[in-house]
């Protein structure tokens, strides 16, 4: 399948450090959501984890996630659905340094931590803002 397309304007959005949470299906079909940082590249999200995160196991038992980037005004926002592509142990922690640094500044303080990384490609998309910037067609 080739990557999901976006409009310029809500590429240059998702490259922005803003908040984001991930939503993960549990083994008993629940939904479960949680703070992420993440980064946008090539038509992918990257997310890191420590690898004890309960998450990290039901990505891997249901790789379907979506994951909602949230501007200062939370009313700004684009959603994205799709599927975990990859997950690598992140030995060098080059990736959750790189998620540090972009929202910190500094390097990943903890440098004896287990990390772990996902990557995920997203199918689609809802993006809602009052200008209609980042507005998408309706879903569904």
């Amino acid at each position: 399948m080739p990557p999901l397309e976006l409009p310029a304007r809500v590429n240059e959005f998702l490259k922005m450090p803003n908040h984001a949470v991930i939503a993960c299906i549990r083994p008993d079909g629940f939904p479960m959501t949680v703070a992420t940082w993440y980064d946008w590249q090539d038509g992918l999200i990257l997310v890191n984890m420590h690898e004890s995160r309960s998450r990290l196991g039901w990505m891997r038992k249901n790789p379907k996630v979506s994951v909602t980037v949230l501007d200062e005004d939370w009313y700004r926002h684009v959603s994205l659905f799709g599927s975990v592509v990859a997950i690598a142990d992140d030995v060098s922690l080059a990736d959750i340094d790189r998620l540090c640094r972009r929202y910190t500044g500094k390097a990943f303080a903890n440098r004896t931590a287990k990390r772990v990384s996902a990557w995920i490609e997203p199918k689609g998309w809802h993006g809602w803002d009052d200008d209609g910037e980042l507005s998408s067609a309706p879903v569904r």
